[in-house]
């Protein structure tokens, strides 16, 4: 199903990495507004480092997979040598599928991570790896992601995801 996420989770800050190699997982992508970082605030910013310090540890790749430009990625990401593909056009799935063939990964290899039904899930499930959908860090959005949160709660509705979707600290399947 084009929306439906594999599975679920609170926050990307919850993965856990014997699970993920469990799963076979070589690489993370994740977006970053409201996923890896509270899209107003930089607070998370050194979260965000531990995580990709514990994945890299693992021999785990994070790789973010943003729409934004590469100006404002880069500026974030940078500091802490965090790779990053910008203005990634999601849910079209080609940044996703480029980046995971540069890595020379299998499609079960990567699991994409974010906070939106029609930008994340949709990509992540057209490039054919794991969808994870995670609460968004912040309750408010930008301008451009409240019109898709607008169409993500009639998607809810449709799919009738509003009451099975649970966001807990471990993988669930959504």
């Amino acid at each position: 199903m084009l929306f439906r996420p594999k599975y679920t989770i609170d926050t990307i800050y919850h993965l856990k990495v014997d699970e993920l190699k469990k799963l076979g997982i070589k690489a993370v992508f994740s977006d970053l507004d409201n996923t890896l970082l509270a899209w107003n605030k930089f607070e998370t910013a050194e979260e965000m480092n531990k995580l990709n310090q514990r994945l890299a540890k693992a021999n785990i790749k994070l790789v973010v997979i943003s729409n934004n430009n590469a100006v404002r990625v880069g500026k974030v990401l940078n500091p802490y040598g965090i790779a990053f593909v910008a203005k990634s056009r999601k849910p079209l799935p080609f940044a996703i599928t480029k980046e995971r063939e540069i890595l020379g990964l299998k499609k079960n290899q990567v699991m994409m991570v974010g906070d939106q039904l029609i930008t994340d899930i949709q990509a992540a499930n057209l490039a054919g790896v794991e969808s994870v959908l995670v609460q968004p860090l912040v309750k408010t959005d930008k301008w451009n992601t409240r019109i898709n949160r607008f169409f993500e709660k009639i998607i809810f509705f449709f799919l009738n995801l509003s009451h099975r979707v649970t966001f807990k600290e471990t993988l669930n399947n959504g």
